[in-house]
């Protein structure tokens, strides 16, 4: 049996482009993905804080400290510049991995 655990969040990161006109993901500043675990073509569940909306992408890195958060392709309908996203990537553990387990987090100030 294995155990689907937080494995990094980005919380509260605010959204600062949307582009319709591309391939489907989230582009997102390196610093902020290595801060959090998250890895390039990563599965990725993004929650919107301002409307409730939820969906599935993956990471892809933006330009190294931007702090780029970049709707891409369809998920650009699921916000808008400004809005505040939580980020999650998740892992398996085994029981006995799970144990004291400590999900990587970077917060996000509220402007």
């Amino acid at each position: 049996m294995t155990l689907t655990l937080l494995k990094g969040k980005l919380h509260r990161i605010r959204v600062t482009e949307a582009r319709l006109d591309y391939e489907g993901s989230l582009s997102l500043d390196p610093d902020d993905m290595e801060a959090a675990g998250i890895v390039p073509y990563e599965k990725i569940l993004v929650a919107n804080v301002e409307n409730g909306n939820r969906f599935e992408t993956y990471a892809i890195e933006g330009r190294r400290g931007s702090h780029v958060c970049c709707l891409n392709g369809a998920a650009a309908h699921k916000g808008a510049v400004g809005d505040r996203l939580i980020v999650m990537a998740f892992a398996q553990f085994t029981p006995e991995e799970a144990v004291g387990w400590t999900p990587k987090v970077k917060h996000f100030r509220d402007a």
